[in-house]
């Protein structure tokens, strides 16, 4: 294993996290992504740095990349380039790909789901199968990661299949408000800053997707067999082609963290291979089951303990506070206007609990404050 790469790659994401506040579990599952040359889907309203994480990851790798917003209207030439002008008049149909989705080491795709028929089937052989095909035409693509984003999920039936083809989904939102102080300042210091430089080349990512082949899965592929099971048994459409591909992001985890060796708490990307949103919290309590059996922390990935659900008792404490700083009348309108805020994120983060005692237990002080606050307005 070349541990100067990792270490060049886990370099470029402690960048990242530096610039965006509150983005580590989707900044660190664009790294497991990129390592394990897989594609990962933003779903996110507007506003909330998706495509500024995106482009800041651009900017920090050595290689082409290619960005496209897609509308109902693109055509294959916006994405694939026109028919050569002058091989057409000798006869041949050929793409001129230059400076095109082809050439691109790194494709970001935003408003994914605005793709229509005519660039469909094109763009599923992209994701899938890195080959471009147009007529005649074939040629295997330099793709080391894609990534879509869209602010809603696929209606359509027939973008179900584009869906599919991303095998990591991952919200993205506003962040907590108790962190929107750290947010402004790192904008405002991103407005500053110099030119990025690149941290890590095409060549390198490539040399390290080359190893993923040779990380060992074979003490954690029962508890894997069995964890799908359970997943399709909670009703999830894991298909066998996505149980292949997802070892692979399992073999990127141990990567990262420089083992040649897969462990259960590797298990941890399967959090995030839902399909709808209601789905995530299930999907959540599952996968965390299993990877709470690894109890040895050394050498697990970072976001292997960080599940991402609220904890009731937390936030039930962090209410009954609030609830007292509202009562206290020497508290400012600008203390209060943040309380106000800090409950409709926890309002939202309480959706995800899936335990319905738990969520009740949390729900009866939110209504109260809530009622509270409506009351004196």
């Amino acid at each position: 294993m070349n541990e100067l790469l990792v270490d060049k790659l886990n370099d470029v994401l402690q960048q990242l996290k530096r610039t965006f506040i509150g983005k580590d579990d989707i900044i660190d599952l664009m790294g497991i992504c990129l390592a394990g040359r897989e594609n990962l889907f933003l779903l996110g309203p507007p506003g909330t740095a998706k495509s500024a994480m995106v482009r800041a990851l651009a900017a920090r790798l050595d290689g082409r990349t290619f960005e496209y917003l897609l509308t109902r209207f693109t055509e294959p030439n916006e994405l694939f380039g026109p028919f050569d002008i002058r091989k057409l008049r000798e006869g041949d149909l050929v793409t001129n790909t230059e400076g095109m989705l082809p050439e691109a080491s790194f494709i970001f795709l935003d408003e994914l789901l605005n793709a229509n028929s005519a660039i469909l089937n094109s763009l599923l052989m992209v994701l899938n199968e890195r080959i471009f095909r147009r007529g005649r035409e074939t040629r295997q693509l330099p793709a080391l990661m894609i990534v879509g984003a869209s602010n809603h999920l696929p209606e359509d039936e027939a973008l179900q299949a584009l869906y599919d083809r991303f095998l990591v989904r991952v919200k993205c939102d506003n962040v907590d408000p108790q962190q929107l102080s750290a947010v402004l300042q790192a904008g405002w210091s991103m407005e500053m800053a110099a030119t990025t430089t690149p941290g890590i080349s095409s060549d390198e990512i490539l040399q390290l997707q080359q190893q993923i082949g040779q990380v060992n899965l074979d003490d954690i592929r029962p508890a894997y067999l069995t964890l799908i099971q359970q997943l399709r048994n909670a009703g999830l459409q894991v298909s066998d082609r996505r149980a292949v591909k997802l070892q692979r992001l399992i073999a990127a985890s141990a990567l990262i963290c420089k083992r040649s060796t897969a462990r259960i708490s590797d298990m941890w990307v399967l959090r995030h291979i839902w399909d709808t949103e209601e789905q995530q919290p299930i999907i959540s309590a599952i996968v965390n089951e299993v990877v709470n059996k690894d109890t040895d922390p050394e050498k697990e990935h970072p976001r292997a303990q960080h599940s991402g659900l609220p904890d009731a008792d937390e936030i039930y404490k962090e209410l009954q506070q609030m609830t007292s700083q509202w009562d206290d009348t020497t508290v400012g309108p600008a203390e209060r206007a943040a309380i106000k805020d800090r409950l409709r994120y926890l309002n939202g983060r309480c959706e995800w609990i899936s335990n319905e005692t738990q969520r009740g237990f949390v729900m009866q002080p939110i209504d109260a404050l809530w009622k509270k606050i409506m009351q004196e307005s």
